[in-house]
């Protein structure tokens, strides 16, 4: 199984949960979020404009109300207009509001490729490590395998914390048997 089919996988797994809403844009039209999203029904799907911070509101507002959303940011880059919302907010609710509030938000953070076509620095940053250092409270994944996205998504599809799962666009044509 290939790394970008496995995320198809989890997504379609994940998209059985009745509450499960899926946030961002080129996910129902473009690339479909690398196609890890084709699948899905549209029904499920939120399709916005480039508006990051807002993305992050929405999810949070939905989390609220009972849904589980999957923020996907088409670039690693990009999820930084979305920081105020994940760090100070996303980040801390729940101990904000002692436990009363839990925000289950997966947040998908794909970093750039460089091949066949190098997109330029803005499109190709990695802020893992940032992003590990600056959140408190949110668990951080970088699955580098097949094996190891499945098990990710299998042990975060029923969770009441917000998670990012770091995706390396790079590796979506590696096959692990």
């Amino acid at each position: 199984m290939k790394y970008q089919e496995a995320i198809k996988k989890s997504m379609e797994m994940i998209a059985e949960d009745e509450k499960s809403v899926f946030i961002g844009y080129n996910i129902s039209y473009g690339s479909k979020a690398y196609g890890t999203l084709k699948d899905i029904p549209d029904s499920k799907k939120i399709e916005t404009p480039v508006t990051e911070n807002l993305m992050m509101g929405l999810a949070m507002g939905m989390s609220l109300e009972g849904f589980r959303p999957i923020v996907f940011f088409e670039r690693h880059d990009f999820m930084l207009i979305a920081l105020d919302a994940i760090v100070n907010h996303l980040d801390k609710f729940e101990v904000m509001s002692n436990g009363q509030y839990k925000l289950p938000v997966i947040i998908r953070a794909t970093v750039g490729s460089k091949k066949p076509l190098d997109p330029g620095p803005q499109h190709t940053q990695d802020h893992s490590e940032i992003l590990k250092n600056i959140v408190k409270y949110i668990k951080v994944y970088e699955p580098k395998t097949p094996k190891e996205i499945l098990e990710i998504y299998e042990k975060i599809r029923n969770t009441d914390s917000p998670v990012i799962i770091i995706e390396r666009r790079d590796l979506y044509n590696i096959e692990e048997n």
